[in-house]
């Protein structure tokens, strides 16, 4: 699984190798860590990614990216799908940044990217939330199309669906193909 480019950003797919570097706050020094990084978001993400290794093998292409600045290569944050895309099509997503990358774009480029990656591989409806007070990150997804779909005591949530008839069929086998292909990981 390659990079996703966009025009400022590299996703760049976690390995095990990269997951188990964050967890442990350490850089092998081929890739650079901007100043903050890794986030408690980023550790978690990284932790769910393991998981999920370990419970269903490598989750790529619906896995766990880094976010790296195209000019320098620095890491300042990830995004990812916090697993397989399910039976109806849909896959939940997260992100987060390094404070020193906000209010710079860069939140709402990666996940316009990991939405158009998503729709290309057929996934139906992509899911996301976020806590009331975090208006900056409701904006992200709603700048990126994605719609209010309800809320709780905690968070709001928001969707974005394509009616593309293929789009579960497709992304299912997808997400199956991808899991017999590596089960270890």
């Amino acid at each position: 699984m390659g990079d996703l480019v966009t025009a400022r950003l590299v996703l760049h797919p976690m390995t095990v190798g990269e997951a188990e570097r964050v967890l442990a706050g350490g850089s092998d020094g081929s890739a650079r860590w901007g100043p903050g990084y890794p986030t408690d978001g980023d550790r978690s993400a990284a932790r769910r990614f393991l998981g999920n290794c370990a419970s269903i093998g490598d989750p790529q292409p619906f896995g766990t990216y880094e976010i790296r600045r195209r000019e320098d290569g620095q890491a300042i944050g990830g995004i990812d799908f916090h697993g397989p895309v399910d039976e109806d099509g849909s896959v939940t997503i997260g992100y987060g940044l390094i404070p020193s990358a906000r209010g710079k774009g860069y939140a709402s480029e990666a996940l316009g990217g990991l939405l158009r990656f998503a729709r290309a591989h057929g996934v139906a409806r992509v899911k996301g939330d976020a806590d009331h007070d975090n208006i900056a990150s409701q904006r992200v997804m709603m700048a990126a199309g994605m719609r209010p779909v309800g809320q709780d005591e905690r968070v709001r949530y928001f969707a974005i669906a394509w009616s593309d008839a293929t789009a579960t069929a497709t992304a299912t086998a997808t997400a199956t193909a991808t899991a017999d292909a590596d089960p270890s990981c």
